[in-house]
């Protein structure tokens, strides 16, 4: 039997059989063909490494009862500006109290002395890719999956030591991943997992090579769909298949590639894939899992194609035009942009990728532009995408904004307003505490900079000397504060 997870246990009959799903084959020759064999055999390439056993693979530092963090400063996430005095009680995974009082510690409590130091909650990035961050696009074609899960596993615990606790994973077969983590077997940020995205032949995410023509319908699964790459669909009736594959699985929103993309040499930015009805399909599903549909776009007529279909969230949205930025903000839909200022942000592309990669970078300032003028709700996103030298960039990524926000407006839309956007996720979240905030009963993911990031966002940018102290969950995962 497959482990999908334990929200889809009910799927599962008393005496161990799984349930008649109709046309689940392909989903079941992905999970065991590569999550089985790819994620056990990554686990114990990781444990041989560290020289472990299996059993002591990687487990997550404790967690104590009750931790009191004082003489600190807080940035809570919503606010401009820092308070000062501040003490945070965290009891097990939850913040418990916020104090300005001075209030006595409860007697059995661990005291974190910060010294004056800074703290705010832990950073979410909303366009990641977890498997596919760290590791050159033809590694992926063509590696095996232990290997894959292996570099993703080292990747996975770097991303957590940049102070991002959280991030949405818009791309990949991350489930046995997510839990994995979620279980303590290995390090890393929450994961929102959206699954392979959706795209058509031709579009965005189709990166099979020609000889895989024709497609047949129902035929054997291609390179990239088997690798979670991507799910390809070309009718209502397949979308409806793919969204719902996702949701079964544990998806926690969807995303559907609506247009034209970068990294596929063959899917021009101005192309439109799915038809608003093949869209629409998709919205309905998600709706009926009571959460949402995110849309990859980058051309005008794309994005208002998905806006009309009723997707939450544009992911991109470079080359919008006035039209497309009014029509996103009327409709309260989210704008998932990465500040895509130079070639130092994109991996190494030629030919019609690099030109590509050129004019998303020549457009950037002209969205962000229009975001703010028409007040658009923005989440922040890297998007790092097929380099191991790239993934250091995230948290500069993040100072990119200071051509456009304040830092404290930075910091806001990394925490809380990032946070938001995680929450259309619904009954489907699979965090349902608050994230982002600092305040009672939001969970504790925390860090302690050493240094007012308010004032210089620029220490985001160097977590190695600037995060002193680093909680996800309750857990201390890195603490070089004074003794």
């Amino acid at each position: 039997m497959i482990r999908v997870g334990k929200k889809y246990q009910h799927l599962v009959h008393g005496g161990g059989c799984a349930c008649h799903l109709p046309q689940m084959g392909d989903v079941t020759q992905r999970l065991t063909a590569f999550n089985r064999r790819g994620f056990l055999a990554g686990l114990t390439a990781t444990a041989a490494a560290m020289g472990l056993p299996g059993p002591l693979l990687a487990q997550a530092p404790g967690r104590p009862g009750r931790v009191l963090f004082r003489q600190l400063r807080l940035f809570d996430g919503k606010t401009d500006s820092l308070r000062d005095g501040a003490q945070v009680l965290v009891e097990g995974n939850r913040i418990a109290s916020v104090d300005f009082a001075g209030h006595a510690p409860p007697a059995d409590a661990k005291i974190i002395d910060c010294g004056g130091r800074v703290m705010t909650p832990g950073l979410i990035d909303a366009h990641w890719h977890t498997l596919f961050a760290a590791l050159p696009l033809q590694a992926l074609l063509t590696a095996d999956a232990g290997y894959i899960y292996l570099a993703a596993t080292v990747e996975s615990r770097n991303t957590l030591l940049r102070g991002f606790t959280t991030v949405r994973d818009l791309g990949g077969l991350v489930f046995p991943f997510k839990q994995a983590i979620d279980d303590g077997l290995i390090a890393g940020p929450r994961i929102y997992p959206s699954g392979p995205m959706i795209t058509t032949t031709g579009g965005h995410g189709d990166m099979r090579a020609l000889s895989d023509l024709p497609r047949i319908p129902g035929g054997p699964l291609s390179a990239v769909e088997r690798m979670g790459g991507a799910a390809i669909a070309d009718n209502i009736g397949e979308v409806q298949l793919r969204v719902r594959e996702q949701l079964l699985q544990g998806a926690s929103q969807l995303k559907l590639v609506a247009g034209g993309g970068v990294s596929s040499p063959r899917s021009p930015l101005d192309m439109t894939t799915f038809s608003e009805a093949d869209l629409r399909a998709a919205v309905d599903v998600a709706r009926d899992w009571n959460t949402y549909v995110a849309a990859h776009a980058y051309a005008p007529r794309t994005i208002k194609r998905a806006i009309a279909a009723g997707v939450a969230c544009i992911e991109h949205a470079h080359l919008m035009d006035e039209e497309a930025a009014q029509l996103m903000a009327a409709k309260g839909v989210w704008l998932s942009i990465q500040p895509f200022l130079s070639e130092d942000d994109v991996p190494p592309m030629a030919g019609p990728s690099r030109a590509k990669a050129l004019e998303v970078i020549a457009a950037t300032p002209g969205a962000y532009e229009l975001a703010r003028k028409h007040r658009v709700k923005t989440a922040f996103g890297s998007d790092l995408l097929f380099s191991a030298a790239l993934t250091p960039r995230q948290g500069k990524m993040l100072t990119h904004l200071t051509h456009w926000y304040s830092n404290a407006d930075i910091l806001k839309m990394a925490t809380s307003a990032n946070a938001e956007l995680l929450a259309l996720s619904g009954e489907r979240n699979p965090y349902p505490g608050k994230l982002g905030v600092i305040e009672a009963g939001a969970y504790a993911d925390l860090l302690i900079v050493d240094g007012n990031p308010l004032e210089n966002i620029d220490l985001i940018a160097r977590p190695e000397t600037s995060l002193a102290l680093i909680m996800k969950d309750g857990a201390v995962i890195k603490n070089a504060l004074p003794v």
